[in-house]
Parts: structure tokens; sequence; C-alpha cells
């Protein structure tokens, strides 16, 4: 009986995330229309606008997370642990805390905002916004795995380095990025999916304009909530749950970051 229990138990637990996306695809094959979606000019409006903010928002995850993780994972002080919790809080907040948190930050009566607003810059509700949000939202997955990363990394393969006359830069450009890779790659993949379907902050901090600040998951819930209904939601929804899996089978396939999957 235990023996049994140990196949039984992994594929109900894999069933278990398969079994509903099986369920999207055969309510959209018979309730929905989705070579209708496909021909809508709004819904590769919504695909492009949030495959190019979740691109940007990695960008910036990998340029500024890449050397703050570095920084962390290098000091032994005690702020530097106490830093690296308080950096991984997003990943436990709800969508809308978040949303709310940035509201209250960069909002145009916020703390940030409002001065911001009397130059003439107004970030919230703009496409900027959206950015803003799923950074704020996908960023510490990146930021997780690339402080594990060089957490992990023996301190002697650096100290080689040094000792052969290898600057700084050199050493971390040749030497330590190489050997955290795996895990750079793999948070930049967690990173990219966790913003393309980012929702809670972005409706609050972002609104839902078509064409300026909705994206895929944005235009799932207006097409829910307007005359399609359940059905426009879902023909929709294959669509990004289709685009999703094209993109992380290609970013698997070119960076290696399948860990145990390959």
């Amino acid at each position: 009986m235990l023996r049994h229990a140990w196949v039984v138990l992994p594929a109900a637990f894999a069933l278990f995330f398969i079994v509903p996306l099986v369920g999207l695809l055969v309510r959209a094959a018979s309730d929905g229309d989705v070579g209708a979606q496909l021909r809508a000019g709004s819904t590769w409006t919504a695909l492009r606008l949030s495959v190019m903010t979740a691109t940007f928002a990695l960008a910036l995850a990998i340029v500024l997370g890449t050397p703050l993780a570095y920084a962390l994972a290098s000091s032994r002080a005690s702020w530097a642990r106490l830093a690296a919790t308080l950096l991984d809080l997003p990943l436990v907040l709800p969508p809308v805390v978040s949303g709310i948190a940035l509201l209250t930050v960069f909002g145009r009566r916020g703390y940030l905002g409002e001065p911001l607003a009397e130059a003439g810059i107004s970030l919230s509700f703009t496409t900027a916004a959206v950015v803003i949000a799923q950074l704020f939202v996908a960023g510490p997955y990146y930021l997780r795995s690339a402080y594990a990363g060089f957490a992990g990394t023996d301190p002697r393969f650096q100290g080689v380095a040094y000792t052969l006359g290898l600057s700084r830069w050199t050493t971390f450009r040749r030497v330590t990025l190489p050997l955290v890779w795996p895990s750079l790659a793999g948070g930049a993949v967690l990173c990219w999916a966790r913003a393309l379907g980012e929702l809670g902050a972005t409706l609050l901090f972002a609104g839902s304009l078509p064409g300026k600040t909705q994206t895929m998951p944005l235009a799932i819930v207006t097409a829910f909530e307007s005359s399609a209904g359940l059905a426009g939601a879902v023909s929709i929804a294959v669509i990004l749950v289709g685009f999703a899996l094209l993109l992380l089978l290609l970013l698997h396939r070119y960076t290696n970051a399948v860990g145990p999957y390959r």
C-alpha cells in the first residue's frame, strides 16, 4: 500500500495542475470562440502590451537586481539578511495590497507621485505604471533566485581568480556569472512569467485602459464582465496560456533553465 502511494500521490498532485488547464481547453473548444478572439484587434493589442511591459520589467529586474543580489549575498552583515527578507515580502503580499502600496507612493497624491506630478510627470494609470506594478510583484522572483545562486557559490573560485591577478569585475564576469547562470536564467523565466500574468496590482495602480494599460489578464476580466461572459474570457485565457507556454518552452530551451525538468 505504501509502495503504491509513492506513485499515486505524485501523480494526483501533477493532475491537480494539469486537469484545470485541460478543462480550460475543453470549455474553449465547446463554448468559446478562440478564432474570433484571434481576429480581434483588441486581443493582439493587449497581448503586445503584456509582452512589452513584462519584458521591460524583466530587463529592469536583471539590470538592477543582479548587482543588488550579489551585494546582499556577499555581505556577512546582519542588515543584509534583513534586507533580503524585506525584499521577499512582495512574494507573499496579496496583489491588491501591492497595488495600494504603489498608489500611496507613486499615485497622483502619493508621497513621490505628488511632487512628480508638479514636475509634469504622472505615473499612475499609464503604461509606465504597468511596468512598475509588474516589477514590484515579479522582480523578487528574480532577486531571490539570483541571491540563492550567489550565496551558493564557492568563494574559493573567486579567491583563485584573485591570486591569478584578475580584477574584481573580471572575476565577477568570467568566474562568478558562469557559475550562477542557471540561477539567474531560472529567476528570469519566473520573473517574466509572473509579470505576464500580473493582475491585481496592475488593476489598482494602472487601471484597465485599452491600448494603454489593459494587459491580457485585464482583458480576460473585461471580457468576463462584458456580454461575452465566460465564453469570451475562456477564449482569451486559452490564447494567453498557449502563448505563455510557447515562450516558456523557448526560454527553457535557450537558457537551460529548466533544472530537474530537463
